[in-house]
């Protein structure tokens, strides 16, 4: 089994998250920001990899420790789960249509974090949320997973639907990247014999 806990602990927030690449999609999750739960719900359920995630954080300063502390606890369980990244897929993308708004996501586990984000909201907050933090909480957890990811919103009216719908496209990438191929085996996912630099 794919699995890793990570447990962080700082004066802005306490996490503990779990994960488990070969689930189904099963969650736990508590953050104190709804509109947040209710994404990495989204990403759990799409991606079929289970995730606890559990934060008290520091959300009576404002949201921003919080997004960003549950990317990087994510992010650093994917990659421990991961391992040496051996048989994977190693690359992911998808469409992901939501109503009237269409998104693209494209992403390589490579050990080199890059994110490109093109992708606008007309609106400060959904819930509670601010939407400025949507693109920190994915800059975060490419850095974290060693991510490659390319986000692009290729139209859309509706806030909802735009970032609702570009967690379901990073899942359903994700899903593919992390799975096994079985063509490959045991074979590190590179021409160099190892992933990253």
């Amino acid at each position: 089994m794919r699995t890793a806990r990570i447990a962080r602990k700082t004066h802005e927030t306490d996490i503990v998250v779990e994960v488990n690449l070969d689930g189904d999609g099963s969650y736990d999750v508590s953050t104190g920001i709804g509109f947040l739960d209710h994404m990495i719900e989204q990403f759990s359920r799409h991606s079929l990899i289970d995730i606890t995630c559990r934060i008290t954080g520091d959300l009576h300063v404002d949201q921003h420790h919080t997004t960003e502390d549950s990317a990087i606890a994510i992010g650093q369980a994917i990659t421990e789960a991961l391992g040496n990244k051996a048989g994977i897929g190693r690359y992911g993308s998808a469409y992901s249509p939501m109503d009237e708004t269409l998104a693209r996501v494209s992403l390589d586990i490579s050990g080199r974090p890059w994110l490109v984000w093109k992708a606008e909201f007309t609106q400060p907050r959904l819930g509670e949320m601010d939407t400025e933090l949507f693109e920190h909480w994915f800059h975060s957890i490419a850095q974290a997973a060693g991510i490659t990811l390319h986000v692009e919103v290729l139209y859309g009216q509706n806030n909802h639907h735009i970032i609702e719908g570009i967690y379901k496209g990073f899942a359903r990438a994700m899903r593919q990247a992390v799975s096994p191929d079985p063509r490959k085996g045991d074979a590190i996912p590179s021409t160099k014999g190892v992933l990253g630099g």
